[in-house]
């Protein structure tokens, strides 16, 4: 498992499981996610999060992306193993442990979007590479893009 950035001394952190997912549209771009939260500066996040209960990593894809993008997605295969150390919008330091997984949109459900301060936005994937948040999903669609 790769590790990407550091814990801020003093700080206990969550050790979350968590999984998230690339999705490639029929021009080439992958999907993300423009995170609002009052009061703070916007954010991109590649879809998905948290592995709930007994959940697998490829239900948690598939679910995050219903509740973050209203997209209904097939998880294909493992991209790589990562876990980043950052702080939650809340200020909650966490440490998410987990897979960043290629997958294929299906289909799409506007009910399944229950969560308001996400935003779908479809990016070039050179372009994401520096939008996104997390050096751990930044890294991630780079080592998609070299597989091809």
């Amino acid at each position: 498992m790769l590790a990407f950035g550091q814990p801020e001394p003093g700080l206990d952190y969550l050790d979350r499981p968590a999984a998230f997912g690339v999705v490639e549209n029929a021009v080439g771009e992958i999907a993300l996610v423009r995170v609002s939260k009052p009061g703070k500066p916007p954010y991109f996040d590649l879809p998905g999060g948290a592995v709930d209960g007994d959940e697998t990593e490829p239900e948690a894809v598939v679910r995050e992306f219903g509740e973050e993008t209203g997209l209904i997605v097939q998880v294909d295969h493992p991209i790589v193993a990562v876990s980043q150390f950052f702080l939650k919008s809340n200020g909650q330091p966490v440490r998410n442990f987990g897979g960043v997984h290629v997958a294929r949109m299906i289909g799409a459900n506007p009910v399944l979007k229950v969560e308001d301060d996400h935003e779908l936005v479809w990016l070039d994937p050179r372009d994401a590479v520096v939008a996104l948040r997390h050096d751990a999903h930044a890294w991630a669609v780079a080592a998609w893009m070299r597989r091809g």
